[in-house]
C-alpha cells in the first residue's frame, strides 16, 4: 500500500515544540497535545529527532481542539521566528538580500517544513509570496494557511529587523467568523475569496540588504543546509523526492537532468535507481501532471491552455492527448 503524502515527508520538531510551549503556558499539558502522534514529551528537545508530517498534523489538530482561540494559526505563526528553522534560519539571516533569503527558503522546502509550495511571483507593481498546492488534512486547511503566511511574515520581519507590513494579504477562502483578527494581527488589508493565498509586497523590498548579511557565514550555512537536506532525503523514497521537485515547479522540471541537478545527483544515477524501482522519470512526471491537472480543472477556472502551460506543455494539444490517455476523458469533459 502506498503511503499518504503526509506519511512520506519528514520534518523537525520545531513547530510541535513551539505549539506545546505556547499552549503549555495556558495550562494545557504536553501529553494532551502529543496524544496519538507517537511523539514523547522527552523528545521535544532532541534536535536530531525527525517526524513525519502526519505526526505534526496530529499535534496541530490536538492544539486546535484544546484551545478556544480560533485564530490559533495566526498566533502560532507570529511566534515562528527565523531561529525556529535551525541552520536554515541562520543562513537566511546571513543572506545578502531579502530576495536571496526568500529564494533560499523556497529552494529548500524540506528544511522549511511547509505544507505548501512557495513561489515568488511578480504581478504588475507588486511581488507576491504565494503559498499553493496544499494537499494534506482538509479540516486544517485554514489553520495551516494562517500558520504558513503568518510565519513567513514573521521571518521577513526578523530578517529585515523591522516590522515590515505587506501591502495586502490574499486568501482563497471565505472570511471566517474571526476575520477581523487577520488585519489586526498582520497589520495589512485582507482580501478573502481571492484566487490565491499570498503576501503582497512592494518589489523593491526584495532588493533590501539584510542587516546581518555575511558572505562567509552564508556560504558555510548553505553547505550545512545541503548536508541536512541530504539527511532528510535519505529518509524518503527516491520516487517521492522526485515527485516533490516536480510538484514544486513542474514547468521547470520536465527533464530528468534538471531534477537531478536540484537533488545534487547525476541523471545517470537517478535513472539507474528508478529502473531498480521498476519505474521511470516519465512515469513520475505523468503522475504529478495528472494529479495537478485534476486539481486545476476541478478547483480553478483557468483556461485549458494556461493549465497546459503550468504543467510544462509547449502545446495545448499535447496536454489534451496526455489527459485523454490518463483519464479516458478530455480536460473539458472532465471539468464538466
Amino acid at each position: 500500500m502506498s503511503l499518504l503524502p503526509e506519511q512520506r515527508a519528514f520534518t523537525t520538531l520545531h513547530t510541535v515544540t513551539l505549539a506545546t510551549q505556547m499552549l503549555g503556558r495556558t495550562g494545557i499539558a504536553s501529553e494532551r497535545l502529543l496524544e496519538g502522534s507517537g511523539i514523547r514529551p522527552d523528545e521535544l528537545d532532541n534536535p536530531a529527532r525527525l517526524i513525519c508530517h502526519a505526526q505534526e498534523l496530529q499535534v496541530l489538530a490536538n492544539a486546535l481542539n484544546c484551545t478556544r482561540d480560533p485564530a490559533l494559526g495566526l498566533l502560532l505563526g507570529q511566534r515562528m521566528h527565523v531561529s525556529a528553522y535551525g541552520m536554515l534560519g541562520y543562513t537566511l539571516l546571513a543572506s545578502p538580500t531579502l530576495g536571496d533569503a526568500l529564494q533560499l527558503a523556497i529552494d529548500h522546502p524540506a528544511l522549511l517544513g511547509s505544507y505548501f509550495q512557495l513561489a515568488l511571483q511578480h504581478e504588475d507593481d507588486e511581488v507576491r509570496l504565494v503559498a499553493s498546492g496544499y494537499r494534506y488534512a482538509p479540516e486544517l486547511t485554514v489553520f495551516n494557511t494562517e500558520l504558513c503566511l503568518a510565519s513567513l511574515l514573521t521571518v521577513i520581519q526578523d530578517l529585515l529587523g523591522e516590522a515590515a507590513r505587506p501591502r495586502r494579504l490574499l486568501l482563497n477562502y471565505r472570511p471566517p467568523l474571526y476575520a477581523a483578527s487577520y488585519s489586526e494581527k498582520l497589520g495589512c488589508p485582507v482580501e478573502f475569496g481571492a484566487g490565491c493565498n499570498a503576501l503582497c509586497f512592494n518589489p523593491s523590498l526584495l532588493k533590501r540588504a539584510l542587516p546581518l548579511a555575511d558572505p562567509v557565514s552564508f556560504q558555510h550555512g548553505l553547505q550545512q543546509c545541503l548536508q541536512q537536506e541530504a539527511q532528510f532525503h535519505n529518509r524518503q523514497d527516491l520516487r517521492e523526492l522526485i515527485r516533490q521537485q516536480l510538484a514544486s515547479d513542474i514547468s521547470q522540471c520536465t527533464s530528468l537532468e534538471r531534477v537531478a541537478a536540484r537533488l545534487h545527483r547525476s541523471a545517470r544515477t537517478l535513472r539507474r535507481h528508478l529502473q531498480q524501482l521498476n519505474t521511470s522519470f516519465q512515469h513520475l512526471l505523468d503522475e504529478v501532471r495528472y494529479d495537478k491537472a485534476r486539481q486545476l480543472l476541478l478547483h480553478t477556472d483557468l483556461p485549458i491552455y494556461l493549465i497546459a502551460e503550468q504543467l510544462g506543455y509547449s502545446e495545448t494539444a499535447s496536454f489534451r492527448h496526455a489527459f485523454l490517455r490518463w483519464s479516458g476523458l478530455t480536460p473539458s469533459n472532465f471539468r464538466r
